[in-house]
């Protein structure tokens, strides 16, 4: 605890701090701004019916509607903290907020598939700059570890909804009035999150612009355009070979400059005066935890999604509609379950509650390997309702554990560094899982991703305590 102890400003006064109403209203903003980059992740794939009869998009260009958010998203999420580290939190927070409700009515006016594609890939942008920069404000308003922890599971738990709610929104949106509804919701929730934070000027994560210190001493530019540009061709790749094809040169291609660029990374950052990922991050066994399990989590979230997905409008015809209404036992748990469970995690710590979380999931797995193109929908149910109870363990355990679990200089940044993981992790499920054959091979690909993890997680664990 004594990297907590450390972190946390000394002469804080956390008790008045959570009580007041500017900071109750200041938190309700950044879990409204947060809600609207997680639903935006799940609202549209319903729509792609629809989306492909009134814009008249080819086949290859209609799942880069969806992936193009995905792909820029992860890839800047890691420069994006970086930046709200360098240049304040609520700045760079209250400016990507902004541009995120002008784009999504640009994208509700899109005239065709290249221009929505445009549209979303600029979504992801904007959604990058939000999230790392939202979890630093919440480490300015609340600088007691502890209340930290409560947060950040507030905020997760909150937040998170959004998940579950896109498809059947989107699903109920289309039914009424056409896909381009869907870009609707976000403005509105834009304008009321940028203006609760909008107090925020003094506070955030304790390092902004002007405020001189010993962590910020040179932007490393170099090191960011070549994480940025690895992460981004890492999830194109990743996400073309899921949905065309593992033969493709456009995804072997992206895959071989990942590598390059991953390989030119390494020996940058040897000599980068100030790392993009500092090595005090990655020493520390629980951000390596939290980093791994992120991957896991969202791999298997949007891999259920997209394989469940693909099933019910494919094999059951079932339309956009009744979808997102087959969507709604998943919902229920991980709208209310996450208050619960990060509870828990505030209790006993966020290990014990992924190491379960895991063992559900590898059960989510079997669960989906037994079924067919006849199997009863109370099957899949029972899976998605597992992957429900998984996530809301795994996801605000995790987050809350690296919000106290890294130093808040750079808060942002490891943030940053968490989210990429989960985004990676989203561009991995739709690969793995979106090129297999069938719901058994699915079942299969998802249990031992979460088995790996349990046994690599007891492994990190048990190196750190060494």
């Amino acid at each position: 605890m004594a990297l907590i102890d450390e972190a946390a400003p000394k002469t804080a006064a956390p008790a008045p701090r959570t009580s007041t109403p500017r900071n109750r209203a200041a938190f309700t903003g950044i879990v409204a701004g947060n809600f609207m980059v997680l639903i935006d992740a799940t609202i549209l794939n319903v729509a792609l019916p629809d989306l492909k009869a009134h814009l008249h998009a080819s086949a290859a260009a209609l799942p880069w509607t969806v992936d193009a958010y995905t792909v820029v998203f992860a890839g800047l999420m890691l420069a994006s903290g970086a930046v709200a580290d360098r240049f304040g939190a609520r700045r760079v927070y209250q400016s990507a907020v902004a541009l995120f409700g002008v784009l999504s009515l640009l994208c509700a006016l899109a005239p065709n598939a290249g221009g929505l594609i445009a549209g979303r890939a600029l979504l992801g942008a904007a959604a990058a700059g939000m999230v790392p920069a939202s979890l630093a404000l919440l480490a300015g308003l609340y600088p007691d570890a502890k209340e930290r922890m409560k947060a950040v599971g507030a905020w997760a738990a909150l937040s998170g909804i959004g998940l579950a709610v896109g498809p059947v929104l989107g699903g109920a949106l289309v039914a009424a009035g056409g896909w381009r509804l869907v870009f609707v919701v976000n403005p509105p929730l834009a304008l009321v999150s940028w203006f609760l934070v909008r107090g925020l000027s003094s506070q955030g994560s304790g390092h902004g612009a002007g405020q001189g210190s010993g962590q910020r001493k040179k932007f490393d530019l170099p090191g960011l355009v070549l994480f940025t540009v690895a992460l981004c061709a890492l999830t194109y790749g990743l996400v073309d070979a899921g949905t065309e094809g593992w033969s493709r040169p456009a995804a072997l291609i992206a895959l071989a400059v990942a590598v390059l660029a991953a390989v030119a990374v390494t020996l940058v950052e040897r000599g980068a005066q100030t790392p993009v990922l500092p090595p005090e991050l990655l020493r520390l066994g629980r951000v390596r935890t939290n980093l791994l399990t992120a991957v896991t989590a969202n791999y298997i979230f949007y891999g259920l999604l997209y394989t469940v997905t693909l099933w019910l409008e494919e094999t059951r015809h079932l339309s956009a509609a009744m979808t997102g209404v087959a969507f709604l036992p998943m919902m229920i748990p991980l709208c209310f379950l996450p208050f619960f469970t990060s509870r828990l995690a505030h209790r006993f710590g966020a290990r014990p509650m992924v190491m379960v979380a895991m063992v559900l999931d590898a059960a989510v797995g079997a669960v989906l390997f037994t079924v067919g193109a006849h199997t009863s929908l109370a099957v899949v149910v029972a899976a998605q309702i597992l992957m429900a109870i998984a996530t809301t363990m795994t996801i605000p355990s995790i987050t809350a554990d690296m919000a106290v679990a890294t130093p808040r200089p750079l808060a942002a940044t490891g943030q940053g560094a968490l989210n990429a993981a989960r985004q990676t992790g989203s561009a991995l499920g739709v690969a793995v899982l979106g090129t297999l054959s069938g719901m058994h091979a699915a079942g299969i690909a998802m249990a031992a991703g979460a088995l790996i993890t349990l046994v690599l997680a007891g492994l990190t664990r048990r190196s750190a305590q060494a």
